[in-house]
């Protein structure tokens, strides 16, 4: 073999030659496949695969795979904190990135930058987003959530009019309570525009729910697959939902599903028909229960009326008792007065007056006799004596005028005229038929006596009055003595009631 070429390279100090082009090595080749992935794969490219071995580790590590290749990806943690999910192995994702190759493994990787679910996993991540987000405003609180009316006047069924979930809750509603009004809202409930209609439903029923008279929202349709039911996971919707101005009733598919629409309703239901049981009252169950308060008001209002009547008898002994202990009162002050009247009638009176009198003429006569016996003035005390006699009996005259005169206008005098009085059972002299009442007890006194009547009737200025006489005369005819009280009475009638009892004295 003969002598190779010179190589500057093997001298000392120079750069290693470039090896003949048949032969490279594993620096030069890692450099052309770096070179290669660099020029000939295009970043930001997008790349649709299944996740296997799903490493967390700070970053994330995985494989993307399909039926024929696996790449090797890898994902930096700021990129996996934008992510908004943690991928799961199986699960099939797009991931956009840049592949880079590197040599001191031998490892070509797969940068990922952006990874987004594929079909149902995109779907899913969207709600779990808008869930998190209604959560962060306080709408799925059931704090905010409204109680159902207990007697709804009307309920609005917003669904399809061709859905079967509308039969299933009329049935419902006819079955527990037929007298439960309802009006349906048909709306589109699966679609791209029927997210829209059905907020533009819930939004109207709120702004005319007293023209309508709407007291309850029930909100619902059969069942169906996720994309079936994805109107009802629009984010206007749900405002609406809140917004509106009265509670709504959601019950959207079959139990498992669950919806934005059923998070903030008020109340949700797992079927329609459970939803139309949740809003209609039992019929026979009310039935039963107004027959139970019915019971009870009886029996409480039967208690009251016996509470109130044993009350009132109690009332009425009391005001018996007080009536009872009020005349005997009055009827000692009354006897009271009339002793002290009695001691004042104008012929007692004069009598003492005139016994006076004639004590004081018999001293006086006793005394002129004595003076005139020591004077021994006979002439003068037979013309003195003479005048005083003279005196004496013209006032004696005087005095017996009165007398006489005071007979005359006495109330006796007045009673042996013919006249009577009549006394009211307060011990009033009875002036007008106004002064008694039908039933009532008076006294009538008259020269010879008294007796006691019973208003019944007759005719007067205030009505019919007439008495009956049910009592004897206490006084035999021809004895002429007046008691006390009798005599207060005349008195007070001659006298026209000026004379007041406590001030005679």
């Amino acid at each position: 073999m003969g002598r190779l070429p010179f190589d500057p390279g093997r001298v000392s100090g120079a750069e290693q030659a470039t090896p003949p082009p048949d032969r490279l090595t594993v620096s030069q080749l890692a450099a052309l496949i770096d070179r290669a992935v660099r020029d000939r794969v295009p970043s930001g490219v997008r790349v649709v695969g299944e996740v296997g071995q799903f490493r967390e580790r700070t970053h994330w590590y995985f494989d993307l795979k399909d039926s024929g290749a696996v790449v090797s990806c890898a994902m930096w943690a700021s990129a996996a904190r934008k992510a908004g999910f943690v991928p799961q192995t199986g699960m099939q994702v797009v991931v956009t990135g840049h592949v880079e190759f590197y040599p001191p493994q031998g490892r070509t990787t797969f940068m990922v930058d952006r990874i987004e679910p594929v079909g149902a996993g995109a779907l899913e991540l969207g709600l779990r987003r808008m869930v998190e987000e209604l959560r962060a405003l306080g709408w799925l609180e059931e704090e905010r959530k409204r109680p159902l009316p207990l007697f709804p006047r009307r309920v609005a069924v917003v669904t399809s009019r061709s859905g079967a979930a509308l039969q299933d809750v009329l049935d419902t509603f006819r079955r527990r309570c037929p007298a439960l009004r309802t009006c349906l809202v048909d709306v589109r409930v699966q679609g791209p525009d029927a997210a829209g209609e059905i907020a533009r439903a819930v939004r109207r029923l709120s702004a005319m729910h007293e023209a309508l008279g709407v007291d309850v929202v029930l909100l619902t349709r059969g069942g169906g697959s996720m994309e079936d039911l994805w109107p009802f996971n629009d984010r206007a919707l749900a405002e609406a939902i809140v917004r509106c101005e009265v509670p709504v009733v959601a019950a959207i598919g079959h139990e498992t599903d669950v919806t934005v629409a059923e998070l903030v309703a008020d109340v949700r239901a797992a079927t329609p028909s459970q939803a139309a049981m949740r809003i209609a009252p039992d019929a026979g169950a009310l039935d039963q229960q107004v027959r139970s308060l019915g019971r009870t008001l009886a029996f409480r209002c039967a208690r009251v009326v016996r509470g109130q009547r044993d009350g009132l008898d109690a009332l009425a002994r009391h005001l018996r008792s007080s009536q009872r202990l009020g005349l005997r009162e009055h009827g000692g002050r009354l006897d009271r007065l009339a002793a002290r009247l009695e001691r004042q009638r104008p012929e007692a009176v004069y009598a003492r007056r005139e016994a006076k009198m004639v004590a004081a003429a018999a001293g006086l006569r006793s005394a002129m006799a004595r003076l005139l016996a020591s004077l021994e003035v006979a002439p003068v005390a037979v013309r003195m004596g003479r005048a005083m006699r003279a005196s004496l009996e013209r006032r004696e005259m005087i005095v017996d005028n009165a007398a006489r005169s005071l007979d005359l206008v006495g109330p006796e005098a007045v009673l042996r005229r013919g006249y009577s009085m009549t006394m009211s059972a307060n011990g009033r002299v009875v002036r007008s038929v106004a002064d008694v009442v039908a039933g009532e007890t008076v006294q009538t006194r008259l020269a010879d006596g008294s007796f006691g009547s019973v208003v019944q009737g007759g005719q007067g200025r205030h009505g019919p009055v007439r008495a009956t006489s049910r009592l004897r005369p206490r006084v035999r005819r021809g004895d002429t003595k007046v008691g006390a009280r009798d005599q207060l009475d005349l008195f007070r009638a001659e006298a026209g009631g000026a004379v007041d009892p406590d001030s005679a004295a």
